[in-house]
């Protein structure tokens, strides 16, 4: 028998997750390929300084990294970046093209070669940003790559082109931006990487246009290929306002398959290159598909003999095997709830980055032949005791109006220690970035440092978030500052009034649109006694005018609504024009060399607050040079947990053990 849990104050419990446990398991593998039996696929080294490797696994299931540091297989390809990688088998073994994150130059290396070093294929340009590229693929001449590039043209962050482009092996474009041969016009102000049939013949890709974002719809591009490597007849097939293609591609035979989204859900379809006639090959109510935020993103796999495997599901992904012909989806057996929208087919062989509530993200293959399921690659160890890790409650919330809200509630836990007797646990509503995104319910090793010492978490995907249909996501349509504002409070209510949170004790906390929604949160209700903001959206009239990068310049256009036509909404919406309102205290986040939600955002802000009376609430403010959007190095990480530990310690009145205090003034103090 087990001994009876202590009673301590929450907040308090002494857990084996620190804030550095937490931090080195921050990230997961992603952008899964094949080279010839290799499994290869980019992987996070947070104390590398946040740097992504290229990991390579030989067929003999030995492992290592392809690239030394500072190697850093990344791009900024529409700021998020996209795919950076392609291989294949050359003359000494694996022959691998890349981007690198310091330059944005495509590289090429053999690894195996004598002579290993990568080699630049691209230049650098003097323009703006210079020159950025994605998703490359071997030409069918096999003597280049076609990749999307990215080409600024000024010095503002909106002064850019992209095209789909031929990058010659050779190496004669990596001083000459003359020898990089264009294969289309940039008409289009957004594409994605092309992808060639079997035969060499044809290429597809996506293409849309300022003020929509892809989820809003997309269209379905599709070239002929001449001997010469040119594009021909270039048309589009489906999609355009209103219809989102995802992802399209060429199964081994031949056949175009897009997921799309025509009604509520993406489903997956046969798409005609001839006539345009798409066919559905799965109606269901739930997503395979959705917002494509990184070019390159793959919900589906085309595998030979025609099963496809595709992700599908409502408010997450399981991993499914298609056979069109009977009808018939079967899911992939396992622990893993979840699966990234990374798919890398062999054979008969799946691949993909999976995770549960009870394991992190790692690397499983599916065999279709004899369905078994393994992990490959990236295995899941616990870092500490399971015993710390919270347990998932899938809840359903009721909003305003009536409405559905989702939300993965993780209660404070802990083996020996429990709160005290009749008093419910502070507890901190989480919401996602995006805002069209979605939070996942898997194992984060961030949520348990905070879960393991009592304190509860309650990650709300709000009106807005992807995976619960086009409907749910359009909620969010001009109601931005509004919907996800009143989904948060709405659930932190509900909790306190079950008796499960002390309505004296919740905050809330975000990054990005989520760090939006926290400071709309502290703005607009008086549900909390403090909040986390992370590198944030405050300012939507500056973020909206040459404040952001170009690919979100115009996402404001339906998420607030036309700024020519309701600036007032943008002023009003704005925490940084009502710092008289934020009653909480908060800590603030930002990465320097953030191109996104720039450190302006909050400049702003606390230059407003600085005119309130008494320099406003209590507050601090961190920043962290080297950080972008999103925080990769191992210290930021640590310090950034550290201090929302400790800005929780002084509000809700407990003492963090361990945890540098984290120092709280008004502006007028500074």
């Amino acid at each position: 028998m087990g001994s009876t849990p202590a009673e301590l104050p929450y907040g308090t419990w002494p857990s084996s997750i620190d804030a550095a446990t937490a931090a080195s398991h921050d990230g997961s593998p992603d952008h899964l390929g094949h080279v010839g039996e290799e499994l290869w696929w980019t992987a996070p080294r947070p104390a590398e300084g946040g740097r992504r490797t290229l990991v390579r696994r030989r067929a003999d299931g030995t492992e290592e990294s392809a690239l030394p540091a500072p190697w850093n297989v990344r791009n900024s390809v529409m700021g998020y970046g996209g795919f950076p990688w392609t291989g294949r088998t050359g003359a000494h073994g694996p022959l691998v093209v890349f981007t690198h994150f310091g330059d944005q130059r495509l590289y090429v290396v053999e690894p195996d070669a004598p002579d290993s070093a990568p080699r630049p294929l691209t230049p650098l340009s003097p323009v703006g940003e210079g020159l950025r590229w994605c998703e490359p693929v071997f030409a069918p001449s096999g003597e280049e790559v076609w990749c999307v590039l990215e080409e600024f043209t000024g010095e503002e962050p909106t002064d850019l082109r992209r095209v789909l482009a031929a990058v010659p092996l050779d190496g004669s474009a990596a001083e000459d931006r003359t020898a990089v041969r264009e294969l289309t016009d940039d008409a289009h102000r957004f594409v994605t990487g092309p992808k060639l049939s079997p035969d060499g013949t044809q290429a597809v890709w996506l293409a849309w246009d300022h003020p929509r974002m892809p989820w809003d719809g997309t269209e379905l591009r599709h070239a002929s290929i001449t001997p010469e490597g040119v594009l021909t007849d270039a048309r589009t097939l489906i999609g355009g306002p209103g219809e989102a293609v995802a992802q399209a591609e060429f199964t081994p035979e031949g056949a175009l398959l897009a997921a799309t989204e025509r009604g509520n859900w993406w489903n997956l379809h046969r798409v005609d290159p001839a006539s345009g006639e798409a066919v559905n090959l799965c109606p269901r109510e739930e997503e395979t598909g959705g917002p494509l935020w990184k070019a390159g993103m793959r919900w589906f796999a085309p595998l030979e003999g025609g099963l496809v495997a595709m992700l599908h599901g409502r408010g997450g992904n399981a991993l499914g095997i298609l056979d069109p012909a009977a009808g018939t989806l079967v899911d992939a057996a396992g622990p893993w709830t979840e699966w990234s929208a990374t798919l890398a087919v062999h054979g008969g062989r799946v691949t993909g980055v999976a995770a549960g509530p009870a394991s992190g993200a790692e690397i499983v293959e599916l065999d279709t032949v004899t369905g078994r399921a393994r992990v490959v690659a990236a295995p899941h160890h616990d870092a500490v005791d399971p015993a710390y890790y919270p347990v998932a409650e899938e809840r359903v919330f009721t909003g305003p109006g009536g409405r559905d809200i989702h939300v993965h509630l993780y209660p404070p836990h802990h083996p020996e220690a429990t709160g005290p007797a009749g008093t419910p646990a502070p507890y901190v509503m989480w919401a996602h970035g995006g805002p069209t995104g979605y939070a996942p319910c898997v194992l984060d090793l961030e949520i348990a440092y905070f879960t393991s010492r009592g304190i509860g978490v309650a990650e709300v995907n709000y009106g807005g978030s992807a995976h619960y249909g086009k409907e749910y996501r359009e909620r969010l349509r001009e109601q931005w500052g509004i919907v996800d504002v009143e989904d948060c409070a709405a659930v932190a209510r509900a909790l306190a009034d079950e008796g499960l949170a002390d309505p004296e004790r919740l905050a809330v906390r975000g990054g990005s649109a989520g760090g939006w929604t926290t400071g709309a949160s502290l703005v607009c209700t008086d549900v909390y006694a403090c909040g986390t903001i992370l590198y944030p959206i405050l300012d939507l009239t500056g973020w909206a005018t040459s404040g952001t990068h170009d690919f979100e310049s115009q996402y404001l256009e339906g998420l607030i609504g036309p700024l020519a036509e309701v600036p007032t909404r943008y002023e009003e919406r704005s925490p940084a024009n009502h710092p008289e309102q934020v009653a909480a205290p908060f800590v603030l986040l930002q990465g320097l060399d953030d191109p996104i939600c720039p450190p302006v955002q909050c400049e702003r802000f606390l230059d407003a607050l600085a005119s309130a009376p008494g320099g406003g609430v209590p507050h601090a403010y961190l920043t962290f040079e080297g950080e972008g959007h999103g925080f990769r190095r191992l210290d930021t990480l640590v310090r950034s947990l550290e201090a929302e530990l400790s800005l929780y310690a002084q509000t809700f009145g407990f003492e963090a053990a361990g945890v540098p205090h984290l120092e709280l003034r008004t502006a007028e103090q500074r």
